[in-house]
């Protein structure tokens, strides 16, 4: 049992608006979502064998949830399906440029509930990278699960990879963001950052900044932080490629995916190529059914 990339956290429903009925109230669309399952996803979509572990519930959605990830080619003896907790909701408010707003259901829910016995750890001793995210901290007994998958990484020397998310219906605090990522990000070799977060964790705004400040101050090897619309910095700039902008859910995870394969598999144009992966992933409703293939994320390179 073995995968290139596993991928640990959450796997969720985003529910998308997608038009209106006639009677004029608000429609929304079932998409499979959750960051370090779109990173999984977006990785076995481009051709990386990956894996996912988390928990949802033993419901329609998470039913769904567990077939999605199977169509995606990615392994899944590392989902739990729990009957005695539902499913984590998330139902996301699009602006006319895409970017995105969002109101969870997630408190005792599946995503929150993995716990440290339930962590497969053949899975991640016979990785390449273990990735995974901040929000699989904010609640017990995920935190727990989640750093018992760093210590099994590290104890076999694989890298591990984070994606900071601040979701600030999520966290008690910035204060305890940002005590959760001076646990976690010590630990890690891979990190991505959008600027935004990057700014709550070094009060720096300029991205080659907060860039450095966080390699020095957690010892990360590489530092990656995005700008959406603008690009994104890692030890140069690559601005954004041209894309039609309808939902940027799911844009950074595929930005990530693609630079964790482009490591993987050595490609020297590894900053340029995530970006122009993210560029097609706005261009699309969701997240996991947005994410591109490889023969889609070459094209848009020569474009």
């Amino acid at each position: 049992m073995s995968a290139q990339l596993v991928c640990l956290g959450e796997l969720l429903v985003d529910f998308t608006p997608c038009g209106y009925s006639e009677t004029g109230m608000l429609r929304y669309e079932r998409n499979p979502g959750g960051a370090p399952a779109n990173v999984a996803a977006a990785a076995a979509k481009l051709g990386l064998s990956a894996a996912f572990i988390g928990k949802v519930g033993d419901d329609i959605h998470g039913r769904f949830l567990r077939r999605t990830l199977e169509a995606e080619g990615v392994d899944v003896s590392g989902l739990v399906l729990d009957g005695d907790t539902a499913t984590t909701l998330a139902f996301v408010e699009l602006t006319p440029e895409g970017e995105r707003d969002f109101s969870f259901v997630r408190r005792g829910c599946g995503d929150t509930r993995l716990r440290p016995e339930e962590v497969p750890e053949e899975l991640i001793r016979n990785a390449g990278i273990l990735h995974l995210g901040t929000l699989s901290l904010t609640e017990e007994p995920a935190r727990s699960a989640t750093l018992r998958a760093v210590e099994i990484a590290e104890a076999a020397g694989v890298a591990v990879s984070c994606d900071v998310n601040y979701r600030a219906p999520l966290w008690e605090s910035e204060e305890a963001f940002r005590r959760a990522c001076d646990t976690l990000l010590p630990r890690v070799r891979f990190l991505k950052v959008s600027l935004e977060e990057a700014a709550l964790l070094t009060g720096l705004t300029k991205p080659e900044k907060a860039a450095e400040a966080l390699k020095k101050r957690y010892g990360i090897e590489t530092a990656a932080v995005t700008m959406g619309a603008e690009g994104a910095w890692l030890e140069d700039f690559c601005p954004a490629f041209p894309a039609r902008a309808v939902d940027a859910t799911g844009a950074g995870d595929g930005f990530w995916a693609a630079w964790l394969y482009a490591k993987l598999r050595r490609r020297p144009d590894a900053l340029p190529f995530a970006c122009a992966a993210g560029a097609l992933c706005v261009e699309k409703r969701g997240a996991i059914p947005a994410m591109p293939t490889l023969a889609a994320v070459e094209k848009r390179l020569k474009a």
